[in-house]
């Protein structure tokens, strides 16, 4: 039913601009894949470069174990959904979906018998005969999908599809798609700018900044244990302190700042006597009455409080002047400090990493 996508050693260069930069990645057999990153990072051009519209510079794309090279895109086991679905707006659901085949010559009754198939895939089993026009946006999203699915390819390649809906929608698509494509045991590439969206749905993601891939991992993993700044700010929030790493001992660091010294996990790729940040996430920290200083703790004063519904995030001043958040539950019971109250910011030396700010240019799986 799927195949495994290889990307060896891409490139894909625009004049002297170059696009994506020497990627490498497998993507397994029935995987929910996502590259995350900011626009122009590159991913769409990945996306392309596997449907086949356009041609790497350098390097090779192997779909099932065959080089796509001059392979067009109607010949490849792709199908690929875009942002504005493109969906037929005088034809009935059920012709929208099965269009591919209709150009495959495939007679009418096998047609429609694959439309209601799919149509119950994605639970839309009464819409076979509707107008589009008539649909919902979370509803023609599945029409689109149903519609990639109806040429049986071995790989869905999805381009930001939720990004026009509205956020409660967007939630229940996500639990949708992740759920048609256990169904089915596609593989699905999904692109997207919204760390929610790739965290919530992927067995994997794989993170990217100017055309390079900076990390490739579980969901879990690119937020628990970031390899570089870049991939820590871009998925979460993270209070950041700039400092030198002055001693290591067991993955452990020391690390002076001119906020003081602290203790802290040592990242990927930094060493003894390193230039380097400490990052720590909002919901690793917690506020403690001013005079208890601990290990890893921060003079500050209380700015803003902003209610979030499940939680709070606790905005705070440190005597440089620099603003740190600090985020715990809704606890009607347990009221976080009011404004101009002075207290200390304290986090756990395992739960803050030190890490080079520069995206690393080679991290291939």
């Amino acid at each position: 039913m799927s195949e495994d996508v290889h990307l060896s050693q891409i490139c894909m260069d625009f004049g002297s601009f170059r696009a994506v930069n020497n990627v490498e990645v497998t993507i397994k057999p029935g995987e929910f894949f996502s590259f995350l990153g900011p626009s122009g990072c590159g991913k769409t051009t990945i996306l392309r470069l596997i449907s086949g519209f356009m041609e790497p510079t350098q390097g090779a794309v192997k779909i099932g174990g065959k080089d796509m090279k001059g392979i067009r895109p109607n010949a490849r086991p792709t199908a690929l959904i875009f942002q504005n679905l493109a969906l037929f707006p005088l034809m009935p659901v059920w012709e929208n979906i099965t269009f591919g085949l209709e150009v495959r010559g495939v007679s009418k009754e096998i047609r429609r018998a694959k439309a209601e198939e799919l149509l119950q895939l994605v639970d839309l089993h009464d819409s076979a005969d509707k107008r589009v026009s008539q649909l919902s946006g979370g509803q023609k999203q599945r029409v689109a999908i149903a519609r990639a699915l109806a040429v049986e390819p071995k790989v869905m390649l999805l381009d930001e599809p939720l990004s026009a809906l509205d956020l409660k929608l967007r939630q229940h698509m996500r639990a949708e798609l992740r759920a048609i494509q256990k169904r089915t045991g596609v593989t699905f590439i999904y692109i997207t700018h919204d760390q929610g969206e790739a965290l919530a749905m992927s067995d994997r993601v794989g993170v990217m900044s100017q055309g390079v891939l900076q990390q490739v991992a579980t969901p879990q993993e690119i937020y628990n244990n970031p390899v570089n700044g870049f991939v820590a700010s871009f998925v979460g929030e993270n209070n950041v302190i700039a400092g030198k790493v002055t001693s290591v001992s067991g993955g452990m660091a020391q690390f002076e700042t001119a906020k003081g010294s602290f203790q802290a996990k040592l990242g990927a790729a930094v060493g003894m006597g390193d230039e380097a940040k400490l990052f720590v996430r909002p919901e690793f920290c917690s506020l403690r009455p001013a005079n208890e200083a601990k290990v890893n703790s921060i003079p500050v004063e209380v700015t803003e409080i902003a209610f979030e519904g499940n939680f709070v995030n606790v905005f705070v001043r440190d005597q440089a002047g620099d603003t740190h958040m600090v985020q715990v539950q809704n606890d009607p019971s347990v009221p976080p400090p009011a404004p101009h109250t002075a207290c200390q910011m304290v986090f756990n030396p395992e739960s803050c990493m030190i890490l080079s700010e520069a995206a690393t240019s080679r991290h291939g799986h």
